[in-house]
């Protein structure tokens, strides 16, 4: 017989949580309207994530403030300088813009 607990887990050892990837739920819905608003922004644009960047960037601003999760510089996260944060209404012309053949 197996000394391991269901599903092969090891009685009596704590588990590690893994660095990032997992994270607090948010129990007390604090941050519910800027998801509502990031879900709401792909539906509309074909669950193109690029032209949501914004709506992302202030969920995870949420999560920071809220302690929902570590706080990180936004660089860390993707949303760098160089690659551009897009302005509502899909208006960014660094993504949009398709170069002259």
């Amino acid at each position: 017989m197996s000394a391991g607990g269901a599903f092969g887990g090891n009685r009596g050892l704590r588990p590690v949580p893994p660095e990032k990837g997992v994270f607090p739920l948010d129990h007390f819905h604090e941050c519910d309207l800027e998801k509502k608003e990031y879900i709401a922004c792909l539906k509309t644009s074909s669950y193109t994530s690029e032209r949501c960047r914004h709506f992302s960037k202030k969920y995870l601003e949420c999560r920071m403030e809220r302690n929902l999760m570590a706080k990180q510089d936004m660089s860390e996260l993707g949303f760098g300088k160089e690659y551009g944060i897009e302005a509502p209404h899909g208006k960014n012309e660094e993504i949009d813009e398709k170069p002259a053949a």
